[in-house]
């Protein structure tokens, strides 16, 4: 289900809106005023999930715990009674089980968790454009969790970021559009799709959906007065840990690019229309009417740092000349296999020439990622999403200036680092404006 977007009140003076974010090794809070300006941070750590085999678990507490704890120290910036609105967001595809009350039962599901082992009976139903294909998809995880333990079939889901919003507002079971993507909800037609009955989950146990930023209620009175939020608070529906990334850097015409430049390459542009490829791992949110296509390559970070430290990169840049080409056009990958923007299972870096000079060969695994991040956004353009008008670049490579006019070289469009980078600042500024800023989903 999803209704029109109700934009709330503008802000008053002394009014703040609260981003929070929950990563993988924390929490973070960011309040931001009626313009959207940042005026307070705080962050508490949180130990990393458990990983026994190829799972990968958390307890739910963690997250809550460390919620509060992180509003404690933002009370220490802000006076917590006057902040009005709160969205969260979440590592996308992460979930749990609960019982009637909200109570979780069992440990969160970590969204790399790589027990699926449904794929193949999901690919058999699912119509290729689906977000829940892939071994790795929430829907998949939950397949697995569910045939394991005959009582978890009758304990509705939710996302992380959900559960820790329906814990301020004493209000389980609903999420919003970008968390339930990877769960198999259809954001075309707004709805949960058939198919998903047909594998025995019933619709009865996911979520009711709605669009990001859309009121889930007033903060719950026993949370208002542990944490000293006002009981006028609203708390609103979040979205995925990527999406908020992708506001928080102010992206918001048609053509505008995000590229995530972290232990992988990924791209997301803004589009009227919504883009697929299953099989290459492309799908597309939605944000208000518009769309945000994006995609995975294996190419990034970890490819770079299979032949150089963090350091010695740092010590080599200096030596790069970013306007003179290498011409070694390499297609750099940690280990074997690629799926975007090339689907090919066996493909590997294989270095046939490699300069005796490190600048040199540094320079070129830089180009060869260039090279790749360029090819990305042509596949997407092929699947129907604009080319980039301009490229917003975040993660620890966006700090290379080198870099970054290699990549200017390549793709051909303004490249620069996003000047705001972090996740819960997105986040607050979807819960000011009661949905994506305007301009980045607007019709």
């Amino acid at each position: 289900m999803a209704g029109a977007r109700n934009e709330p009140p503008p802000l008053a003076s002394g009014e703040f809106c609260l981003g929070i974010d929950l990563g993988t090794n924390g929490a973070r809070m960011i309040a931001v005023d009626g313009e959207g300006r940042a005026v307070a941070r705080a962050v508490q750590p949180m130990p990393p999930p458990e990983r026994r085999g190829g799972r990968a678990e958390q307890d739910p507490q963690i997250w809550w715990q460390a919620v509060l704890r992180a509003f404690a120290l933002l009370a220490g910036e802000i006076d917590l009674s006057r902040i009005r609105r709160i969205a969260v967001d979440g590592t996308s595809g992460t979930f749990l089980l609960l019982d009637e009350t909200g109570t979780p039962r069992g440990s969160g599901i970590m969204y790399n968790d790589a027990r699926g082992g449904a794929a193949a009976r999901i690919a058999a139903v699912a119509p290729g454009e689906s977000g829940a294909h892939g071994a790795a998809s929430a829907l998949a995880r939950l397949m697995a969790v569910r045939d394991a333990d005959e009582d978890a079939r009758v304990l509705p889901a939710l996302h992380q970021a959900d559960w820790i919003a329906g814990r301020l507002a004493g209000r389980f079971g609903v999420s919003d559009e970008n968390n339930a993507l990877k769960m198999g909800y259809d954001p075309v037609a707004r709805a949960w799709p058939g198919w998903i009955e047909s594998l025995g989950v019933p619709r009865s146990l996911l979520p009711e959906v709605r669009p990001p930023g859309a009121l889930l209620g007033p903060v719950a009175p026993a949370i208002a007065h542990l944490t000293g939020l006002s009981p006028r608070a609203e708390i609103r529906l979040g979205t995925t840990d990527g999406i908020a990334a992708f506001l928080a850097t102010g992206a918001a015409g048609i053509g505008d690019a995000v590229t995530s430049l972290g232990t992988t390459l990924v791209v997301k542009v803004l589009a009227e229309q919504p883009v697929f490829d299953g099989e290459s791992g492309v799908y597309s949110h939605r944000l208000g009417e518009r769309w945000l296509a994006g995609g995975a390559s294996n190419s990034g970070g970890a490819a770079l740092l299979a032949h150089f430290t963090a350091e010695r990169i740092a010590q080599l840049t200096p030596a790069l000349e970013p306007e003179r080409p290498t011409g070694l056009h390499y297609y750099p990958l940690p280990a074997k296999g690629e799926r975007f923007p090339i689907r090919d299972p066996e493909k590997s870096f294989e270095i046939s020439r490699r300069p005796a000079d490190d600048a040199v060969f540094l320079q070129g695994l830089l180009e060869g990622i260039a090279e790749v991040e360029a090819l990305a956004y042509r596949r997407l353009a092929e699947l129907g999403a604009p080319a980039p008008r301009r490229v917003l670049s975040v993660g620890g490579g966006a700090r290379n200036e080198a870099w970054t006019r290699i990549r200017g070289r390549c793709l051909g469009v303004p490249v620069r680092m996003a000047v705001e980078t972090e996740t819960a600042y997105g986040t607050a500024l979807l819960a000011l404006h009661g949905g994506p800023p305007p301009g980045a989903g607007a019709a």
